[in-house]
């Protein structure tokens, strides 16, 4: 028997923060976060959160700095033709706003600025609050988290690295 390497979604998501506003995406699942996405074969984690955004709201961002390393260690039934849904590294970068109009997808039918202290009326999707939270409370250190979203969200462990 031939041994196979592991199969993980990589993923990246970036917090753009703009005359006190924070850059909001609503999914097509009907929840709001941050922009991002999974990265392609051949793409850097930056070079990915740039594309990701771009096709996501129109805009054109630079990406600043790590602040947030997380991981869905649980992998689930698929759907859309996928047999499983594997497990996921995610990594959260701030960025900053360059221009570009902003303009909805077929991923993210709306796109909006929100107050930085509102944005978690918007966001509620458990794994995403522990993200956001990540960047509010920055200081310097890499927060880790870990995590399982199936059967329900349960944060497994979270510390600064």
């Amino acid at each position: 028997m031939s041994k196979q390497f592991p199969t993980h979604i990589v993923a990246v998501d970036v917090v753009i923060e703009h005359e006190g506003k924070i850059l909001l995406v609503k999914h097509a699942r009907g929840n709001y976060g941050v922009p991002g996405g999974q990265v392609e074969n051949g793409e850097n984690l930056m070079e990915a959160a740039v594309r990701e955004i771009k096709e996501e709201t129109g805009a054109d961002v630079e990406i600043n700095r790590l602040v947030c390393i997380s991981s869905n260690t649980v992998s689930y039934p698929g759907y859309n033709g996928y047999d499983v849904i594997p497990t996921k590294v995610m990594f959260g970068f701030t960025g900053r706003y360059l221009g570009g109009e902003l303009q909805p997808s077929d991923e993210t039918p709306e796109v909006l600025w929100v107050k930085k202290e509102r944005v978690l009326e918007y966001i509620t999707v458990p794994a995403l609050v522990e993200r956001f939270r990540a960047y509010l409370e920055f200081d310097g250190n890499i927060r880790y988290l870990q995590y399982e979203t199936k059967p329900e969200y349960q944060l497994k462990f979270k510390r600064n690295v």
